[in-house]
């Protein structure tokens, strides 16, 4: 069982053992999450776990997924992240790992029949493991979030999530919360539901500005310091919420069918989006790039978020992405300031950007004559149509 220490997935931990007799390996995987993962493996065993395994998938999570996401400027309806999106079908194929390890007749995860992450789970094992049979208990149980409290306390299991204002999930990405005020899209995100980012109120006074470098679209350097992408990834997160960057508030459409209000803090992926999109606009052809941020970009991200991490497609677009990404590669100046961010310098061996076709003083100027037959041509097409229709 896909198992992260919260009340969905202990309570299920007693019920597959009470409902079916089940013998229950529970799996935590560890993507960046800010959890006591020795708490959750006592709190596994409390539950009734036979057995229960901690996989550190941290740096995978950065080199197989973030990475990918940077690259195809992953960001679902031009907001979202994919933070736990892209997380899930890790968590599933280590689960499935783990069911074939320990000789598993199924899998289980803790998702509701109201949330994405069931699509996400399900797909992922479906097509990994077509054998083993998929449960998901808080599918079938039929209880309330205050009968699960309940049954956890009848049963002595060790939970305070009832407590809890908020529904969070983080990883090394992005932080999601819903749940308590934020249910109404009206109400601005109280600052208490905020960890990861100070209120732009009260970041500092001066800007901050990060040099971050890129080589064949992926991050490699943080201001001429040059790292893995995990450890890139966790010190932007500082550095940006430092300042306030990374908030995210929006209207999102659910793929199970529904509108739902979703707040993030995500300030490396806000800003490595925003210096990759730029980078790119300077090295792409005008073809290329339009080709990529709207058509590549948000098929890529809507399949992702659909739980179609499994789809042929994804992978036919990150390697016509690869192919163009190749020349993406150079540094880009961000600026930081009070929840605020500016691409501020970019620079690239294979820039188009050429200061002597474009300085206006001493750059080149084409004739007369040379221009007037470029706009003649240029709009022929709509001038004729124009006059017909006219």
């Amino acid at each position: 069982m896909a198992y992260s220490g919260g009340l969905d997935t202990t309570v299920a931990v007693k019920w597959l053992s009470e409902r079916l007799g089940a013998e229950v390996y529970t799996v935590t995987v560890d993507v960046g999450q800010e959890d006591d993962f020795s708490a959750i493996e006592e709190r596994a065993y409390r539950a009734g776990a036979v057995q229960h395994f901690y996989i550190d998938a941290r740096r995978e999570f950065a080199e197989e997924y973030i990475a990918r996401a940077v690259l195809m400027n992953g960001m679902y309806e031009g907001l979202y992240p994919l933070g736990t999106a892209l997380a899930r079908p890790l968590i599933a194929a280590k689960v499935v790992e783990v069911a074939r390890r320990v000789g598993a007749d199924a899998v289980a995860h803790g998702s509701t029949s109201k949330g994405n992450d069931q699509v996400r789970f399900d797909v992922t094992v479906k097509a990994l493991a077509p054998d083993l049979k998929i449960i998901a208990p808080a599918r079938v149980w039929g209880m309330t979030r205050a009968e699960e409290v309940e049954y956890a306390r009848r049963h002595g299991l060790p939970v305070g999530e009832e407590h809890k204002k908020f529904s969070i999930d983080d990883n090394l990405w992005s932080r999601s919360i819903e749940g308590g005020p934020l249910d109404d899209p009206m109400v601005e995100p109280p600052e208490e539901a905020f960890r990861w980012s100070v209120s732009p109120e009260k970041a500092p006074a001066e800007p901050a500005y990060v040099a971050i470098e890129f080589e064949g679209g992926v991050p490699v350097a943080l201001n001429g310091e040059r790292m893995d992408l995990a450890s890139l990834v966790s010190a932007l997160n500082h550095l940006g919420g430092a300042h306030g960057v990374g908030r995210i508030d929006h209207v999102e459409n659910r793929l199970v069918g529904f509108k739902s209000r979703e707040v993030y803090e995500a300030p490396a992926a806000v800003v490595l989006f925003h210096a990759h999109r730029d980078l790119e606009k300077l090295v792409l052809t005008p073809r290329e790039l339009r080709f990529k941020h709207n058509v590549l970009d948000p098929q890529w991200a809507d399949l992702v978020y659909q739980g179609l991490w499994v789809e042929p497609l994804r992978e036919a677009l990150e390697a016509a992405a690869r192919e163009m990404e190749r020349w993406v590669s150079g540094v880009v100046r961000v600026k930081l300031y009070k929840g605020a961010l500016w691409v501020v310098g970019r620079e690239s061996p294979y820039g188009g950007y050429s200061k002597e076709l474009a300085d206006y003083s001493a750059g080149w100027y084409p004739s007369d004559e040379e221009a007037r037959g470029f706009i003649e041509m240029w709009s022929l097409h709509s001038l004729t149509a124009l006059r017909r229709r006219k």
